[in-house]
């Protein structure tokens, strides 16, 4: 496979969107925390403490899937300064490890969208009983 300095130029757009999203996520679960935080202290709920660990959990997962993003983009900006330079196999081995961090973040945005529609089954159970 040609690898050539524009391919792992096409990625940035992509992770820079992904960082952005991520960020995003993140803010909004803090807001949320920050909120339910305050209603627990005037009046404990169970289901209030259970929305808190939930949101823990997935602030913890958005950490690791921004490292992993920042991780993939350090990794792209490498792998065309060694292009540039001139050493095309290693620059491969580094786009090779770009996309495998990428995925590892994809993948751990999956899981917390998992966990978040849990959240929201969490937020809703009240409401069957």
């Amino acid at each position: 496979m040609e690898i050539t300095l524009t391919t792992p130029a096409l990625l940035f757009p992509a992770i820079s969107l992904l960082l952005v999203a991520y960020t995003n996520r993140f803010n909004t679960i803090g807001g949320r925390i920050r909120t339910l935080h305050a209603q627990y202290k005037q009046h404990p709920e169970h289901v209030l403490a259970d929305q808190i660990d939930s949101l823990r959990k997935r602030v913890k997962i958005i950490k690791n899937m921004q490292a992993f993003g920042v991780a993939s983009l350090f990794l792209c900006v490498l792998c065309i300064f060694v292009l540039f330079a001139g050493h095309l196999i290693f620059g491969k081995i580094l786009f090779s490890a770009s996309l495998i961090l990428m995925m590892i973040s994809l993948g751990l945005s999956f899981w917390e969208i998992l966990l978040s529609s849990h959240a929201l089954n969490i937020e809703l159970s009240d409401m069957q009983k």
